[in-house]
């Protein structure tokens, strides 16, 4: 995949946000996968006539099978001031998820106590909690429906691995194409309906509020719950 195929969501100075497309890593590989922080490198590069390397710095990361936001720094002290803003909370992630199952409450908050199996690469979620388990909570909200999907919107409290997936699963709400948390079938390309739809925070450098949002993936059952 070219750069020229990314679908850039903000850029200044100092940050650069891209909506994802599912299937693409953040950071490479021990396998050498293609990622989005060397497409984006090259894209600087480029763009900007830079020599050498370019500095680029991964604020967060989102799965592969999930397509959304992602934030990087173009500058160290930016990074520096995000990273902090994430350890304190400070900055707000919205998620929007496809699901077979309508929740029973339309809106409520969930609590595990998720526990990562690292040989599986999977998180499992308890409602007590285990040896080993770190506290998870999120929000969601019910959106809208389709004939045969719904959507909810995802606010998670927490940042632990796989969390959203794990939590909405326990919920007995597996989403669409995750197969690795309940879902019936697979999506073909290898997706998960999964998405991070908007980032919210104060700009590390300028202190003005920041808001951006990804549009889903332009696919027949996301276009059916949000279009």
């Amino acid at each position: 995949m070219h750069y020229s195929q990314l679908e850039i969501l903000y850029e200044d100075n100092h940050l650069l946000a891209v909506n994802k497309p599912a299937g693409v890593l953040v950071q490479p590989d021990k396998k050498g996968a293609e990622s989005l922080e060397q497409m984006l490198k090259a894209y600087i590069k480029d763009k900007y006539k830079k020599p050498g390397e370019v500095f680029l710095g991964v604020c967060h990361r989102i799965d592969r099978p999930v397509s959304g936001i992602v934030l990087f720094a173009k500058t160290s002290k930016a990074l520096a001031r995000i990273n902090e803003m994430f350890q304190k909370k400070e900055i707000r992630k919205t998620y929007w998820a496809v699901v077979a199952d309508k929740p029973k409450m339309l809106s409520d908050t969930l609590t595990h106590y998720l526990k990562k199996d690292e040989k599986k690469n999977i998180s499992r979620a308890y409602d007590e909690e285990v040896k080993g388990s770190s506290k998870s909570s999120l929000d969601y909200y019910y959106i809208s429906s389709s004939q045969t999907y719904h959507l909810l919107e995802i606010n998670p409290h927490t940042g632990r691995h796989h969390q959203i997936r794990a939590q909405l699963s326990k919920m007995g709400c597996p989403i669409k194409g995750d197969i690795k948390y309940g879902s019936k079938r697979t999506n073909a390309d290898g997706s998960i309906h999964l998405h991070a739809r908007k980032i919210e925070f104060e700009h590390p450098v300028k202190k003005e509020p920041i808001v951006i949002e990804a549009p889903a993936p332009n696919e027949v059952v996301w276009n059916a719950l949000t279009r």
